[in-house]
């Protein structure tokens, strides 16, 4: 099974979990997720199987969305309402103090990860450190918050709407937010409605997978309509068969109108793709400015 599979992923289960399952129940070893969600999250859960495990780092870097929910007066640990408890207060905060801290942190900015994270410091996990009470020392990473929208305020709870960079953590927006209006917060709840292209629309649940893996199998989105936004190149019988042995392609060796595609200020990578438009590799320009090379080959 070569694509990539969307699991609405259930409260609870780590990401691996559900890489494990998916492995059991498709008989695919060669399954990775695109980007890990806590086990507090649910939602969107790209899993890479097959070739398309070859494409992670760039379905990794994309755009993603959530629905969360924030509390504040309680802090913790680890940001998020599983973890142990820091501080507690019955103060609230208002609307508009509240909204002015969400305006702060829109666009780029530094964000500090949490303790509790998959970050690695000095080659070991954030999160193993933490639990054994050792400092952590992380740095600030730049982030971007790209839209906010403020769903529902009760005074104690908030539920928002986001998206965000690759790389933002949800639970360290939350706390941020708790600090800014003097109350503390964590995260309570959170569902991931989006990451790139893959949405709740198209995925399928653990237990449809585990009922009838050949139907959520075929749920999955293709080689062939993955990385929609990168150029595509068609290559010819030579091209294709210059790809497949890792070696660079010209003019020659595509569509003529598909040669725009070897101007170096075109995109930093280029679909290489068959007469039918089968996707055969991923390609940067090369050495030799009017070439490109199959960086990752996918046949």
């Amino acid at each position: 099974m070569d694509g990539v599979l969307v699991v609405d992923k259930p409260q609870g289960l780590t990401s691996h979990d559900v890489v494990a399952v998916a492995r059991r129940c498709l008989k695919e070893s060669r399954i990775g997720h695109t980007g890990t969600l806590d086990p507090l999250a649910t939602g969107v859960l790209p899993l890479a199987c097959g070739r398309a495990t070859r494409l992670v780092r760039f379905l990794s870097a994309s755009e993603k969305c959530y629905e969360a929910t924030i509390r504040f007066g309680v802090t913790t640990d680890s940001y998020d309402i599983t973890g142990n408890e820091v501080s507690r207060t019955d103060r609230v905060p208002t609307r508009e103090a509240v909204e002015r801290a969400i305006d702060s942190l829109r666009g780029d900015h530094l964000q500090m990860p949490p303790a509790f994270s998959a970050k690695k410091v000095g080659g070991q996990r954030a999160y193993a450190m933490a639990r054994r009470a050792e400092p952590v020392a992380l740095q600030p990473v730049p982030v971007r918050l790209i839209t906010t929208d403020l769903l529902e305020f009760t005074g104690p709870m908030l539920r928002v709407a986001l998206s965000c960079s690759s790389g933002f953590y949800v639970r360290s927006f939350a706390h941020a937010i708790g600090e800014q209006v003097g109350t503390g917060a964590c995260l309570e709840t959170l569902r991931r409605t989006g990451s790139g292209p893959f949405d709740l629309s198209n995925a399928v649940t653990l237990d449809d997978l585990q009922r009838n893996p050949a139907d959520a199998a075929g749920r999955a989105v293709p080689l062939d309509r993955l990385l929609p936004d990168l150029p595509g190149a068609r290559l010819t019988d030579e091209g294709k068969n210059r790809v497949s042995h890792g070696q660079d392609v010209g003019r020659a060796h595509l569509w003529p109108e598909d040669s725009g595609c070897l101007d170096p200020r075109a995109a930093e990578w280029v679909r290489l793709l068959d007469s039918g438009g089968r996707l055969l590799a991923l390609g940067t320009p090369a050495h030799n400015p009017d070439a490109l090379h199959p960086t990752v080959v996918l046949f």
